[in-house]
């Protein structure tokens, strides 16, 4: 299990607020990656972390969500589907370099570089205590749930 801390950042989110990760406000925190607002694998990951979010906070769990898309696209996606947790604009790709899940990928024949789906889970401290990487979005929140309530 990697325990590997996380240099703090600061991000606009949603709400017109700046993200700071730390001091963290609670007891874990799940930071998800995501390749774009509105594609059908991240509105489903985004919806399954929504319908879960009442049992990531009774675990003492909070979730962010971070792509490189602007806070207004943000915005219209967390309203579209009333997501009730923060969405971080990365459009710098600081908080993707701190995390490493900036990766080139093929789409239709080119290599385009993205964000690669990743979710990790950090403790009070600060520490990465669980990561994925390059999930199926499908069935995912699920897991991370699962593993937020062994905390």
């Amino acid at each position: 299990m990697s325990h590997q801390a996380v240099t703090n950042f600061t991000l606009p989110a949603t709400g017109a607020i700046d993200f700071t990760l730390f001091p963290l406000r609670s007891k874990s925190l799940v930071v998800y990656f995501y390749p774009k607002d509105n594609t059908p694998g991240c509105t489903t990951e985004a919806q399954q972390f929504r319908d879960l979010y009442p049992g990531f906070q009774k675990a003492g769990s909070d979730i962010v969500g971070i792509s490189r898309d602007s806070i207004k696209s943000h915005e219209n996606f967390k309203t579209k589907f009333t997501l009730p947790f923060a969405l971080l604009s990365d459009s710098e790709e600081l908080a993707c370099s701190l995390f490493g899940v900036i990766k080139l990928k093929n789409m239709y024949g080119k290599q385009v570089r993205g964000i690669e789906r990743s979710t990790f889970v950090l403790d009070q401290k600060g520490n990465i205590c669980k990561e994925w990487r390059g999930l199926k979005a499908d069935g995912h929140a699920q897991e991370v749930l699962s593993f937020v309530q062994t905390l």
